[in-house]
Protein backbone atom coordinates (compact mmCIF):
# COMPACT_ATOMS: atom_id res chain seq x y z
CA UNK A 1 0.00 0.00 0.00
CA UNK A 2 0.98 3.34 -0.59
CA UNK A 3 0.17 6.60 1.23
CA UNK A 4 0.98 10.22 -0.50
CA UNK A 5 1.36 13.09 2.54
CA UNK A 6 0.61 16.78 1.30
CA UNK A 7 3.60 18.24 3.46
CA UNK A 8 6.97 17.19 3.77
CA UNK A 9 8.08 18.08 6.89
CA UNK A 10 8.65 16.33 10.32
CA UNK A 11 5.02 15.29 10.84
CA UNK A 12 5.28 13.52 7.38
CA UNK A 13 8.58 12.15 8.26
CA UNK A 14 7.27 10.90 11.36
CA UNK A 15 4.48 9.37 9.58
CA UNK A 16 6.69 7.74 7.71
CA UNK A 17 9.10 6.03 9.99
CA UNK A 18 5.43 4.55 11.95
CA UNK A 19 4.68 2.88 8.21
CA UNK A 20 7.29 1.03 7.54
CA UNK A 21 7.04 -2.09 10.26
CA UNK A 22 3.27 -2.41 8.62
CA UNK A 23 4.86 -2.71 5.00
CA UNK A 24 3.54 1.15 3.88
CA UNK A 25 5.17 2.99 1.76
CA UNK A 26 5.10 6.74 2.36
CA UNK A 27 5.59 9.57 -0.26
CA UNK A 28 5.80 13.11 0.04
CA UNK A 29 4.93 16.30 -1.18
CA UNK A 30 6.87 19.43 -0.97
CA UNK A 31 4.06 21.87 -1.62
CA UNK A 32 6.31 24.76 -2.38
CA UNK A 33 7.61 23.27 -5.34
CA UNK A 34 5.10 20.43 -5.84
CA UNK A 35 7.79 18.41 -6.20
CA UNK A 36 7.60 14.88 -4.74
CA UNK A 37 9.96 13.56 -2.27
CA UNK A 38 11.04 11.11 0.13
CA UNK A 39 9.79 11.91 3.90
CA UNK A 40 12.87 11.19 5.36
CA UNK A 41 15.98 11.88 2.99
CA UNK A 42 13.65 15.19 0.91
CA UNK A 43 15.39 13.61 -2.09
CA UNK A 44 13.22 13.76 -5.10
CA UNK A 45 11.33 10.94 -6.20
CA UNK A 46 11.55 11.21 -9.56
CA UNK A 47 8.05 11.39 -10.51
CA UNK A 48 5.30 13.36 -11.39
CA UNK A 49 2.70 14.89 -8.46
CA UNK A 50 -0.36 13.55 -11.09
CA UNK A 51 1.82 10.15 -11.15
CA UNK A 52 2.27 10.36 -8.03
CA UNK A 53 -1.93 10.47 -6.84
CA UNK A 54 -2.53 7.80 -9.41
CA UNK A 55 -0.39 5.18 -7.97
CA UNK A 56 -0.96 5.93 -4.83
CA UNK A 57 -3.88 4.24 -2.79
CA UNK A 58 -4.65 7.16 -0.29
CA UNK A 59 -3.71 10.78 0.18
CA UNK A 60 -3.09 12.72 3.42
CA UNK A 61 -1.91 15.94 4.94
CA UNK A 62 0.62 16.65 7.40
CA UNK A 63 -0.57 20.25 8.09
CA UNK A 64 -4.31 22.34 6.76
CA UNK A 65 -2.06 24.94 4.87
CA UNK A 66 -1.82 23.02 1.65
CA UNK A 67 -2.56 25.77 -1.37
CA UNK A 68 -6.18 25.04 -1.81
CA UNK A 69 -5.77 24.19 -5.95
CA UNK A 70 -3.37 21.23 -4.52
CA UNK A 71 -6.28 20.14 -2.41
CA UNK A 72 -8.92 20.31 -5.23
CA UNK A 73 -6.54 17.68 -7.22
CA UNK A 74 -6.37 15.43 -4.19
CA UNK A 75 -10.01 15.88 -3.63
CA UNK A 76 -11.09 15.12 -6.94
CA UNK A 77 -9.00 12.09 -6.94
CA UNK A 78 -11.35 10.44 -4.59
CA UNK A 79 -8.58 9.08 -2.38
CA UNK A 80 -8.19 12.12 0.60
CA UNK A 81 -8.54 11.40 4.03
CA UNK A 82 -9.24 13.19 6.03
CA UNK A 83 -11.88 15.68 3.54
CA UNK A 84 -11.05 18.48 1.77
CA UNK A 85 -13.79 20.73 4.18
CA UNK A 86 -11.97 18.82 7.10
CA UNK A 87 -8.56 20.46 6.06
CA UNK A 88 -10.25 23.71 4.80
CA UNK A 89 -12.26 24.06 8.40
CA UNK A 90 -8.83 23.85 10.25
CA UNK A 91 -7.11 26.03 7.81
CA UNK A 92 -9.93 29.28 8.48
CA UNK A 93 -11.29 30.57 11.70
CA UNK A 94 -14.05 31.45 10.05
CA UNK A 95 -14.90 28.52 8.89
CA UNK A 96 -13.86 26.55 12.20
CA UNK A 97 -16.01 29.09 14.90
CA UNK A 98 -18.97 28.35 12.13
CA UNK A 99 -18.56 25.02 12.52
CA UNK A 100 -18.72 25.25 16.47
CA UNK A 101 -21.81 27.09 16.68
CA UNK A 102 -23.55 25.19 14.00
CA UNK A 103 -22.80 22.01 16.26
CA UNK A 104 -23.65 23.97 19.42
CA UNK A 105 -19.41 23.26 20.70
CA UNK A 106 -18.81 25.86 23.84
CA UNK A 107 -15.87 27.79 22.45
CA UNK A 108 -14.61 31.70 23.38
CA UNK A 109 -17.37 34.57 22.45
CA UNK A 110 -15.65 35.96 19.30
CA UNK A 111 -16.91 38.60 16.40
CA UNK A 112 -15.57 38.40 12.87
CA UNK A 113 -14.31 41.45 11.98
CA UNK A 114 -13.48 42.57 8.15
CA UNK A 115 -12.97 46.26 8.76
CA UNK A 116 -11.20 48.07 11.59
CA UNK A 117 -13.73 50.32 12.69
CA UNK A 118 -15.93 47.08 13.54
CA UNK A 119 -13.55 46.77 16.62
CA UNK A 120 -15.35 49.54 18.48
CA UNK A 121 -18.34 46.99 18.12
CA UNK A 122 -16.33 44.19 19.18
CA UNK A 123 -15.10 46.12 22.25
CA UNK A 124 -18.45 47.07 23.47
CA UNK A 125 -19.91 43.32 23.34
CA UNK A 126 -17.04 41.63 24.50
CA UNK A 127 -14.87 43.72 26.31
CA UNK A 128 -11.51 44.96 26.24
CA UNK A 129 -9.57 42.11 26.90
CA UNK A 130 -9.26 40.40 23.67
CA UNK A 131 -7.07 38.52 21.49
CA UNK A 132 -7.34 38.71 17.62
CA UNK A 133 -6.75 36.61 15.43
CA UNK A 134 -5.80 36.78 11.68
CA UNK A 135 -8.18 33.58 10.42
CA UNK A 136 -5.56 32.26 7.87
CA UNK A 137 -1.83 31.74 8.12
CA UNK A 138 -1.66 32.41 11.78
CA UNK A 139 0.20 29.37 13.65
CA UNK A 140 2.93 29.46 16.91
CA UNK A 141 1.22 33.15 18.17
CA UNK A 142 2.09 34.75 14.51
CA UNK A 143 -1.03 36.90 13.09
CA UNK A 144 -2.18 37.00 16.51
CA UNK A 145 -2.67 40.39 18.21
CA UNK A 146 -4.21 41.30 22.51
CA UNK A 147 -5.94 44.16 23.46
CA UNK A 148 -5.73 44.75 26.86
CA UNK A 149 -7.65 48.55 27.98
CA UNK A 150 -9.69 49.92 25.36
CA UNK A 151 -7.45 52.73 26.17
CA UNK A 152 -5.12 51.28 23.12
CA UNK A 153 -7.71 50.85 21.26
CA UNK A 154 -6.27 53.45 18.93
CA UNK A 155 -3.09 52.34 18.15
CA UNK A 156 -4.27 49.05 17.59
CA UNK A 157 -6.05 50.20 14.52
CA UNK A 158 -3.52 52.31 13.35
CA UNK A 159 -1.58 48.62 13.35
CA UNK A 160 -4.19 46.93 11.43
CA UNK A 161 -4.80 49.57 9.00
CA UNK A 162 -3.15 48.18 6.36
CA UNK A 163 -4.39 44.66 6.36
CA UNK A 164 -6.72 43.50 4.10
CA UNK A 165 -9.12 42.06 6.27
CA UNK A 166 -11.96 41.40 3.36
CA UNK A 167 -9.92 38.95 2.43
CA UNK A 168 -8.28 37.71 5.52
CA UNK A 169 -10.68 38.52 8.43
CA UNK A 170 -10.10 38.54 11.97
CA UNK A 171 -11.82 36.33 14.64
CA UNK A 172 -11.58 38.74 17.69
CA UNK A 173 -12.21 36.46 20.87
CA UNK A 174 -13.00 37.65 24.63
CA UNK A 175 -10.13 36.40 26.33
CA UNK A 176 -10.72 33.64 28.61
CA UNK A 177 -9.53 33.13 31.93
CA UNK A 178 -8.84 29.66 32.18
CA UNK A 179 -6.68 27.46 34.54
CA UNK A 180 -5.06 25.61 31.88
CA UNK A 181 -4.61 24.38 28.16
CA UNK A 182 -5.61 21.07 27.20
CA UNK A 183 -5.99 19.21 23.89
CA UNK A 184 -7.27 16.30 22.64
CA UNK A 185 -6.12 13.72 20.19
CA UNK A 186 -8.20 11.47 19.13
CA UNK A 187 -8.95 8.82 15.50
CA UNK A 188 -12.09 7.96 13.29
CA UNK A 189 -12.19 5.21 11.40
CA UNK A 190 -13.98 4.72 7.67
CA UNK A 191 -16.82 3.40 9.56
CA UNK A 192 -17.41 6.10 12.35
CA UNK A 193 -15.26 4.31 15.12
CA UNK A 194 -13.49 6.68 17.82
CA UNK A 195 -10.62 5.98 19.98
CA UNK A 196 -9.39 8.47 22.18
CA UNK A 197 -5.68 9.44 23.66
CA UNK A 198 -5.76 10.69 27.12
CA UNK A 199 -5.79 14.47 27.42
CA UNK A 200 -2.71 16.18 27.62
CA UNK A 201 -1.76 19.29 29.31
CA UNK A 202 -0.07 22.13 27.47
CA UNK A 203 2.50 24.98 28.58
CA UNK A 204 2.90 27.70 26.08
CA UNK A 205 5.48 30.64 25.81
CA UNK A 206 4.89 33.39 23.50
CA UNK A 207 2.18 31.88 21.62
CA UNK A 208 4.16 28.04 20.93
CA UNK A 209 3.54 25.07 22.83
CA UNK A 210 6.76 23.85 24.73
CA UNK A 211 5.98 20.94 26.67
CA UNK A 212 3.22 18.91 27.01
CA UNK A 213 2.40 16.38 29.74
CA UNK A 214 -0.07 13.18 29.37
CA UNK A 215 -2.08 12.05 30.94
CA UNK A 216 -3.09 15.88 31.95
CA UNK A 217 -2.92 15.60 35.74
CA UNK A 218 -6.97 15.74 37.82
CA UNK A 219 -8.79 15.36 35.19
CA UNK A 220 -12.40 14.48 36.03
CA UNK A 221 -14.45 11.69 33.81
CA UNK A 222 -16.45 15.19 33.63
CA UNK A 223 -13.97 16.66 31.32
CA UNK A 224 -12.95 13.74 29.77
CA UNK A 225 -16.52 13.25 28.53
CA UNK A 226 -17.01 17.09 27.50
CA UNK A 227 -13.83 16.89 25.58
CA UNK A 228 -14.94 13.57 23.53
CA UNK A 229 -18.05 14.56 22.89
CA UNK A 230 -16.70 17.80 21.02
CA UNK A 231 -14.43 15.98 19.06
CA UNK A 232 -16.97 13.02 18.06
CA UNK A 233 -19.64 15.72 17.11
CA UNK A 234 -16.83 17.67 14.90
CA UNK A 235 -15.54 14.14 13.06
CA UNK A 236 -18.92 13.29 12.99
CA UNK A 237 -20.09 16.23 11.31
CA UNK A 238 -16.94 16.57 8.66
CA UNK A 239 -16.92 12.55 8.05
CA UNK A 240 -13.70 12.86 9.23
CA UNK A 241 -10.98 9.27 8.94
CA UNK A 242 -7.56 9.96 10.32
CA UNK A 243 -6.10 12.16 13.60
CA UNK A 244 -7.83 14.79 14.72
CA UNK A 245 -6.61 16.86 17.67
CA UNK A 246 -8.77 19.70 19.55
CA UNK A 247 -7.30 22.35 21.96
CA UNK A 248 -9.02 23.72 24.51
CA UNK A 249 -9.43 26.17 27.52
CA UNK A 250 -10.43 24.45 30.97
CA UNK A 251 -12.50 27.50 32.60
CA UNK A 252 -13.43 25.77 35.91
CA UNK A 253 -14.95 22.77 35.14
CA UNK A 254 -15.83 23.92 31.55
CA UNK A 255 -13.84 23.07 28.51
CA UNK A 256 -13.84 26.29 25.73
CA UNK A 257 -12.86 25.28 22.28
CA UNK A 258 -10.11 26.90 21.29
CA UNK A 259 -9.07 25.71 17.71
CA UNK A 260 -8.74 22.05 15.73
CA UNK A 261 -5.89 20.26 13.64
CA UNK A 262 -7.02 18.29 11.24
CA UNK A 263 -3.79 16.33 11.40
CA UNK A 264 -1.40 14.78 14.00
CA UNK A 265 -0.35 17.26 16.19
CA UNK A 266 2.22 18.42 18.40
CA UNK A 267 0.38 18.22 21.88
CA UNK A 268 0.62 14.17 21.04
CA UNK A 269 3.70 13.46 20.24
CA UNK A 270 4.24 11.95 24.01
CA UNK A 271 2.78 9.39 22.06
CA UNK A 272 5.34 7.66 20.45
CA UNK A 273 7.12 6.45 23.55
CA UNK A 274 4.27 7.04 26.27
CA UNK A 275 1.08 5.48 24.40
CA UNK A 276 0.34 1.86 23.34
CA UNK A 277 0.58 2.82 19.77
CA UNK A 278 1.71 6.28 18.63
CA UNK A 279 -0.81 8.58 17.01
CA UNK A 280 1.46 8.69 13.65
CA UNK A 281 0.64 4.52 13.18
CA UNK A 282 -2.97 5.09 14.06
CA UNK A 283 -3.15 8.18 11.53
CA UNK A 284 -1.91 5.87 8.96
CA UNK A 285 -4.07 3.11 9.97
CA UNK A 286 -7.33 4.90 10.07
CA UNK A 287 -6.77 6.20 6.75
CA UNK A 288 -5.43 2.92 5.52
CA UNK A 289 -8.62 0.82 6.44
CA UNK A 290 -6.73 -0.92 9.40
CA UNK A 291 -7.82 -1.39 12.74
CA UNK A 292 -7.09 1.04 15.04
CA UNK A 293 -4.56 0.68 17.77
CA UNK A 294 -4.73 1.05 21.88
CA UNK A 295 -4.70 4.63 22.63
CA UNK A 296 -3.92 3.89 26.05
CA UNK A 297 -0.87 5.65 27.65
CA UNK A 298 1.40 3.60 29.40
CA UNK A 299 2.98 5.96 32.05
CA UNK A 300 3.25 9.96 32.69
CA UNK A 301 4.75 11.48 29.84
CA UNK A 302 6.09 14.47 28.45
CA UNK A 303 7.05 15.71 25.18
CA UNK A 304 9.84 19.07 25.29
CA UNK A 305 10.17 21.03 22.02
CA UNK A 306 13.53 22.01 21.07
CA UNK A 307 12.77 25.62 19.58
CA UNK A 308 15.53 26.96 17.88
CA UNK A 309 18.70 26.03 18.81
CA UNK A 310 21.10 22.37 18.22
CA UNK A 311 24.11 23.18 20.57
CA UNK A 312 22.46 20.91 23.64
CA UNK A 313 24.42 17.68 25.51
CA UNK A 314 23.40 14.53 23.80
CA UNK A 315 24.32 13.29 27.25
CA UNK A 316 20.29 13.82 28.26
CA UNK A 317 20.40 10.11 26.77
CA UNK A 318 21.68 8.45 29.34
CA UNK A 319 18.53 9.41 31.23
CA UNK A 320 16.11 6.44 31.62
CA UNK A 321 13.16 6.53 29.31
CA UNK A 322 14.20 9.91 27.67
CA UNK A 323 14.02 9.64 23.87
CA UNK A 324 15.54 12.23 21.31
CA UNK A 325 13.43 13.13 18.12
CA UNK A 326 15.76 15.14 16.20
CA UNK A 327 13.90 17.01 12.87
CA UNK A 328 17.37 17.35 10.76
CA UNK A 329 16.51 21.24 9.87
CA UNK A 330 18.75 24.54 10.04
CA UNK A 331 18.43 26.65 13.24
CA UNK A 332 15.80 29.68 13.14
CA UNK A 333 14.14 31.63 15.91
CA UNK A 334 11.36 30.17 16.93
CA UNK A 335 11.49 27.07 15.10
CA UNK A 336 11.10 23.62 15.67
CA UNK A 337 14.20 21.61 15.66
CA UNK A 338 13.10 18.15 17.29
CA UNK A 339 11.51 16.88 20.41
CA UNK A 340 12.05 15.24 23.60
CA UNK A 341 9.92 12.29 24.97
CA UNK A 342 10.26 11.38 28.80
CA UNK A 343 8.45 9.11 30.56
CA UNK A 344 8.44 7.67 33.95
CA UNK A 345 6.02 5.64 36.49
CA UNK A 346 4.59 8.25 38.50
CA UNK A 347 4.35 12.25 38.03
CA UNK A 348 6.54 12.88 41.16
CA UNK A 349 9.40 10.90 38.73
CA UNK A 350 8.60 12.10 36.34
CA UNK A 351 9.39 15.58 37.29
CA UNK A 352 12.70 14.47 38.82
CA UNK A 353 13.60 13.75 35.29
CA UNK A 354 12.69 16.62 33.92
CA UNK A 355 14.71 18.37 36.21
CA UNK A 356 18.11 16.09 35.27
CA UNK A 357 17.23 16.60 31.63
CA UNK A 358 17.24 20.60 32.22
CA UNK A 359 21.15 20.26 33.09
CA UNK A 360 21.78 19.13 29.62
CA UNK A 361 20.33 22.17 28.10
CA UNK A 362 20.72 25.64 26.88
CA UNK A 363 17.20 26.89 29.52
CA UNK A 364 17.06 30.10 27.88
CA UNK A 365 15.60 28.00 25.51
CA UNK A 366 13.23 26.23 27.44
CA UNK A 367 11.49 28.61 29.30
CA UNK A 368 8.78 26.29 30.83
CA UNK A 369 11.06 23.22 31.77
CA UNK A 370 11.92 23.51 35.21
CA UNK A 371 8.80 24.86 36.34
CA UNK A 372 6.91 22.02 35.33
CA UNK A 373 9.52 20.02 36.83
CA UNK A 374 9.24 21.49 40.42
CA UNK A 375 5.54 21.10 40.15
CA UNK A 376 5.59 17.20 38.90
CA UNK A 377 7.47 16.64 41.73
CA UNK A 378 5.28 18.57 44.17
CA UNK A 379 1.98 15.75 42.64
Amino acid sequence: MRVLIYGAGQLARMMALSAVPMGIEVQAVDVGSETVVDPISKLPAGMSLSQAIEEADVLSVEFEHVPEHLLEQAHVSGKLKPGIEAILTGADRVREKRLLERLGIANCAHRIVTDVEQLEEAVAALGERLILKASRDGYDGYGQWRLAQAADLAGLKTALAELDLNKVPLVVEQMADFSRELSLVGVRDAKGRCQFYPLAENLHYQGQLHVSLAPAPGITEALTTQAQQAFTALATELDYVGVLAVEFFQVDDRLLVNEIAPRVHNSGHWSMQGADTSQFENHIRAICGLPLGCTAALRPSAMINIIGCKEFSQQLLSIPECHLHWYGKSVRKKRKMGHINVSAESYAALGARLEKLSGYLPMEHFPKLVAEAQRLQSL
